[in-house]
């Protein structure tokens, strides 16, 4: 599968600050976004809980995560964002595409706008 990046901007849920914005690695193995917690205090993000989450090699990790506003190709959603470790790759996960109507094409490769929405 080809590597997709996206420039995603997050800010806080009233926009007030300064958002933070950075080349995002689309993973449609990742359920939730994440990117450094650092970052994300930065531009106002709160944590709001913790969970377990489990990693790509299959080992459990446990991270803050709080929901923020992110903006990419043109659209916005709200969603849950996960509170990486520092220098951490910022992912963009399948939740935060789908809630914007973006795909990954499986046989080009690249995003695609759905033109309409599942609703099931």
């Amino acid at each position: 599968m080809r590597v997709i990046h996206v420039t995603v901007s997050v800010s806080n849920l009233t926009r007030d600050g300064e958002p933070f914005e950075a080349d995002f690695l689309v993973d449609t193995g990742a359920v939730n976004s994440m990117a450094p917690r650092d970052c994300l205090l930065e531009a106002g993000v709160q944590p709001e809980g913790r969970a377990v989450y489990e990693l790509a090699n299959g080992e459990p990790v446990e991270y803050e995560h709080g929901y923020a506003r992110m903006s990419f190709l043109g659209m916005e959603t709200i969603g849950r964002i996960i509170f990486g470790p520092p220098g951490t790759e910022a992912l963009l996960g399948v939740l935060t595409l789908e809630d914007t109507g973006i795909v990954v094409d499986p046989r080009t490769q690249e995003l695609k706008q759905l033109h309409v929405r599942p609703l099931k």
